[in-house]
């Protein structure tokens, strides 16, 4: 697949997500951009979360992840679920009743300014390196298919794609991010089924042989060793806690659930959202089976977070495989990097510098300004993460969470299910060293614990260390 090709089919897609922001951006102000004006239909939402919970990392790295993991992933999805059905049914109507509209205004309410500017600081720390995690693995797609022929450098693949991000989210905001992601859901969900059917032709099975190929090559549910990463109950636990911290705990997230006309129809969404998660990401591992089989029966060199960008680009299989790959990859890509961009506008501006009681003219001019500071933030942290990666990007995505997101979920814990205050001037120093005993409980796991190695369950470790913090520096009930 020649170079121009990937940038003619980038093109068209950017010109039908720009025509789309324009639309959206339309008259817009400052609380349409925060929350959509809390006017968006809940079938919507829905159908665009379903787009907005598959990044560029989804897409690139999970189907490389079959030959190590097989469907182990699956079991975290099912604690996805969960995790959902409990966002769906404590967070969102808290947040509807306090008619919120950065979901980390509540930890003021609940404990004070210094654990709100704690909350608020931990997911925009979070968000930067989750957001840039997953941004990476397109920078390096588009430097292996476009910039390299071309001899240009990464820092202007970087540059190039931060402001074509910019570019969309700068007028319409959430409104935006929903149209965009439900653009998204629809690319996503054909070029992956549109790939299995072309990749499936090739290696002649037809739907009988690709069940059999699954089924007979795979384990989906890991019951033997406790001490491994993949054991069941280790990824299910994570995985609800995982979708608590990510999602429900995340601006991210939830400002497109509380751009629902009430607290029953963002419900509505969490649930089908939650429910369709399972069946999509099982396509993409299905799909990764098949890249194997293909990549054997070719004799070609490529796992991991290559595998697809290179059977899909450079195989020989119909050059509709390559667009079609192209067009997945940008949607889930560029769409989740604006998506975290205007959260962390929206966090920043009105929780770290408060700015919400500015004029509604001098609001939007501090908005526009930290959005321009926060792309680039963003471009430098990703430059970083490039310096430093050697492991696969899904892994590293949910590794960061389990440690950034650890003490925003101890915090709406110990909020919502205690009624016990907290001396607020030390909740930094606890939210801080959690983490850092995470860190030191890791390192030593499989030395101190015969053996047990730590996966994505640091998180709920993450959390309660934070709760018991909190607990230590308490002061009694309300």
């Amino acid at each position: 697949m020649s170079p121009i090709t990937v940038l003619i089919t980038i093109a068209a897609y950017f010109c039908l997500l720009f025509g789309i922001s324009w639309w959206a951006g339309r008259g817009s102000n400052n609380q349409e951009f925060f929350n959509g004006g809390r006017s968006s239909k809940w079938y919507m939402v829905a159908f665009a979360m379903v787009g907005s919970m598959i990044s560029g990392v989804t897409f690139v790295s999970v189907p490389g992840m079959v030959e190590a993991s097989g469907y182990g992933y699956l079991q975290m999805i099912l604690g996805f679920i969960v995790g959902q059905l409990l966002i769906a049914y404590v967070l969102v109507p808290l947040f509807y009743r306090m008619n919120l509209t950065s979901i980390y205004e509540y930890l003021e309410s609940r404990f004070g300014i210094t654990t709100y500017k704690t909350g608020a600081w931990f997911f925009f720390v979070s968000k930067m390196l989750g957001a840039a995690a997953r941004f990476y693995v397109v920078c390096l797609t588009l430097q292996l298919l476009v910039f390299e022929p071309f001899g240009l450098p990464f820092i202007l693949n970087i540059a190039c794609s931060m402001a074509l991000v910019w570019l969309y989210t700068a007028q319409g905001g959430v409104k935006s991010i929903i149209w965009a992601d439900t653009l998204k859901s629809a690319c996503l969900i054909i070029s992956v089924v549109l790939t299995i059917y072309f990749v499936a032709s090739d290696l002649n099975l037809d739907f009988g042989g690709l069940c059999g190929t699954v089924w007979n090559e795979h384990d989906i549910i890991f019951l033997g060793d406790v001490n491994q990463p993949q054991y069941f109950w280790k990824q299910f636990m994570a995985g609800i806690f995982t979708m608590i911290a990510t999602n429900g705990l995340d601006q991210d997230m939830m400002q497109r659930n509380l751009s629902c006309r009430n607290s029953k129809d963002a419900q509505k969404n969490m649930i089908f959202s939650g429910i369709m998660q399972l069946p999509v990401i099982a396509l993409f591992l299905f799909l990764g089976t098949l890249l194997y089989k293909y990549a054997g029966a070719h004799s070609i060199d490529a796992a991991k977070d290559t595998l697809f960008p290179t059977i899909a680009t450079k195989s020989g299989l119909p050059i509709i495989v390559g667009i079609l790959f192209i067009i997945g990859l940008v949607a889930a890509a560029y769409n989740a990097a604006g998506s975290a961009l205007t959260a962390l506008t929206t966090s920043f501006t009105l929780d770290i510098l408060h700015a919400k009681n500015k004029t509604e003219e001098a609001l939007k001019k501090v908005r526009k300004n930290v959005h321009i500071v926060l792309t680039v933030v963003m471009g430098i942290v990703i430059v970083a993460f490039d310096m430093l990666n050697n492991t696969s990007v899904i892994d590293a995505v949910y590794r960061l969470a389990s440690y950034t997101y650890g003490p925003i979920l101890g915090l709406f814990v110990f909020g919502i299910f205690t009624k016990i205050q907290v001396r607020d001037k030390f909740l930094p120093l606890v939210a801080i060293l959690a983490p850092i005993l995470c860190f030191i409980l890791d390192k030593n796991s499989e030395a101190w614990f015969a053996g047990y190695k730590f996966s994505y369950e640091l998180l709920i470790l993450n959390a309660a260390f934070t709760f018991i913090g909190m607990l230590i520096i308490s002061k009694g009930k309300k």
